[in-house]
């Protein structure tokens, strides 16, 4: 049986072109190394206050504002290096997500998360501090699992 794996060139493609779009003509600050699902919904009412880290993933259905239009606000919302943003979760404008943080599936961040951090829930709370990530916001060992996982395939 074929696996999605062997339609991984064609997303990249798909993925960069969408981030060329969202650089060049929405003008957005998305790191070249940065990775996101297809279903990211960026603030396009005020493109210019996205910004994304180095390394940093967002999962899919992930919804990332920038303006809040019943208070008139337009605020830039930062994502950190080496984070992790769950899917379906919500990031409000003027939120600062830390280098080497990971947000929970489904949270909606109403306040900055520290480095370091892990959140979860509606409003999302650190729910673990001091923690260390790689690229992407992975763990370690998850390097280590995929491995073993190759080698029993």
């Amino acid at each position: 049986m074929p696996s999605l794996n062997q339609l991984l060139p064609v997303r990249k493609v798909i993925l960069n072109a969408r981030r060329l779009i969202y650089t060049k003509f929405w003008g957005m600050d998305l790191h070249p190394t940065c990775s996101f699902s297809m279903t990211v919904k960026f603030d396009r009412t005020y493109p210019q206050g996205v910004h994304v880290g180095a390394r940093s993933y967002i999962a899919f259905g992930v919804a990332i504002l920038s303006h809040d239009m019943t208070r008139g606000l337009y605020l830039d919302t930062w994502i950190g290096e080496n984070c992790f943003i769950g899917a379906r979760s919500v990031i409000l404008p003027g939120i600062r997500i830390g280098d080497g943080s990971i947000v929970g599936a489904g949270s909606v961040v109403t306040r900055d998360v520290p480095a370091g951090c892990i959140v979860a829930g509606n409003p999302a709370k650190i729910i673990k501090e001091g923690i260390t990530v790689g690229p992407y916001g992975s763990f370690p060992e998850a390097e280590e699992n995929r491995k073993k996982a190759r080698e029993n395939a």
